[in-house]
């Protein structure tokens, strides 16, 4: 049907139309693209905004390095600073990061589609492929049902969490003075962005038990996906209605992927910070900041421990959980859960001497499991050599300081998480424009970025060798 209505215009004035169509630069673009370069337009409103907009500082204004810095780590929900937001920016100037967090989060094309759909008019294939992929994944959720609800998601479960917020820190603080602080952290908290209105980002509320599992819950929420929220609002619907609901096997294996690594994350931190960052905190304490610190390490950045002062291995398995990530189409970075999961339950095939990966009932496509595992190399490769490059700086610029540091400072840029030993600061200006191009790729994803830059192949010319085997292993 497509194809014909391109031969057989249905007048002279729409085959006019159509040719100038084909003639513009963003027809050619490829969904990674048009992708890459929203968020791109994106980080160049957000420095210009920091750098020509008044009001935004309380002092002078950031310099061009600094504001792109500032912009790429607010529009790519990272959370890493070279200023205090507290002290440095106006109400103003924390509300236009706020701005700039929120549309990172939700991602720029997500609202572009939604003023379309609200026209009533029918997203491009090429914008349906930038914003939701969902048909194969789960084909009981409706594309243009899920476009809404990610802006309904979004903003009714940012204003719950501030109002819980709210009434926790308002008797602390007063109640006047807790209404920006609560809208702020609920919505950097859900979109896993990790800025915060204190100098210190949590650690004054580490002994506020409630507000804690608020800003938990809300991490979480951003970080599994904006998929399995509608299918656990669908399953809740279906439920109240007596009908049965299955949940498609990656929502399935995004909650059981991040139950697992919270879980362990609260074990491995309670343990390891007991006599160190735990020492004088009562034993409830320890268990509810462990479990915050499980919960924002994968990939929020909001700490209420100085990470400085953890023991090592804390900082090695925070290393670890920030490399994992949250769950595709999420607000979160990283390698995925799902993408973890994937090449686990890989091995545990392979080990069991089966050929075909399968769980609950289902077998996944080998083409997945192929850009797993394609993933994980990209991933790991980048991570190596940026960790590589802050050596080097090292090396060069600061002489013998502590490489754990460093390496957890690159991982947290490229996994858009945002904790920091304290380094970010001190970083050089080679170091700061290499953590820029980590927070953007890693946002936008490797995979994408690479499809971005490679030009469109020909299949019709595509062939294939002759094979010939390799010894592995």
């Amino acid at each position: 049907m497509f194809s014909s209505w391109k031969r057989k215009p249905s007048s002279g004035t729409e085959q006019n139309s159509l040719s100038r169509y084909r003639r513009t630069g963003i027809s050619r673009l490829s969904a990674p693209q048009l992708f890459v370069l929203s968020f791109a337009g994106l980080v160049l409103f957000g420095t210009l905004g920091l750098k020509l907009l008044p009001g935004l500082y309380t002092d002078e204004s950031l310099g061009w390095l600094d504001a792109l810095f500032t912009a790429t780590s607010a529009v790519c929900v990272t959370g890493l600073i070279v200023v205090d937001t507290s002290t440095y920016f106006t109400l103003w100037g924390q509300a236009f990061l706020l701005l700039l967090f929120q549309l990172g989060g939700l991602g720029i094309l997500s609202f572009t589609s939604l003023i379309l759909v609200s026209l009533g008019k029918r997203l491009s294939l090429r914008h349906e492929t930038v914003t939701m992929n969902t048909a194969e994944i789960a084909p009981h959720v409706e594309q243009k049902h899920l476009l809404r609800n990610v802006i309904l998601f979004t903003f009714g479960i940012e204003a719950v969490g501030a109002l819980l917020l709210y009434l926790c820190t308002g008797p602390q603080v007063g109640w006047r003075e807790a209404i920006w602080p609560a809208i702020f952290h609920s919505v950097s908290a859900f979109c896993n962005a990790g800025f915060s209105t204190n100098s210190d980002s949590l650690m004054q509320i580490h002994s506020n038990i409630p507000a804690l599992w608020i800003i938990s819950l809300l991490i979480i929420a951003g970080g599994i996906g904006f998929l399995t929220l509608e299918e656990l609002y669908l399953l809740q619907r279906e439920k109240r209605r007596g009908k049965r609901f299955r949940i498609s096997l990656h929502s399935r294996l995004v909650l059981v992927t991040t139950a697992v690594l919270i879980v362990s994350g609260i074990v491995v931190f309670f343990l390891l910070e007991w006599n160190h960052t735990f020492r004088d905190m009562p034993m409830i304490e320890k268990f509810h900041n462990a479990l915050f610190m499980s919960a924002a390490a994968r990939t929020a950045g909001f700490n209420t421990i100085d990470y400085s002062q953890a023991t090592v291995g804390t900082n090695f398995f925070t290393i670890l959980l920030m490399s994992i990530g949250g769950a595709p189409a999420s607000t979160a970075g990283g390698l995925k859960v799902t993408t973890l999961a994937i090449i686990a339950l890989v091995a545990w095939s392979r080990i069991r001497g089966r050929t075909h990966t399968s769980i609950a009932d289902r077998t996944i496509p080998e083409s997945t499991i192929q850009r797993a595992i394609g993933l994980f190399a990209i991933v790991f490769s980048l991570m190596t050599l940026s960790i590589f490059a802050l050596c080097i700086g090292i090396t060069q610029d600061r002489g013998n300081q502590d490489f754990l540091a460093y390496m957890f400072e690159a991982v947290s840029a490229f996994n858009t998480v945002g904790l920091s030993m304290g380094v970010t600061s001190s970083l050089s200006n080679s170091d700061r424009i290499l953590t820029i191009c980590l927070m953007f790729v890693g946002r936008v994803g490797p995979l994408v970025f690479a499809a971005a830059l490679t030009p469109r192949r020909d299949t019709s010319r595509c062939f294939r060798y002759a094979h010939e085997d390799v010894m592995v292993g």
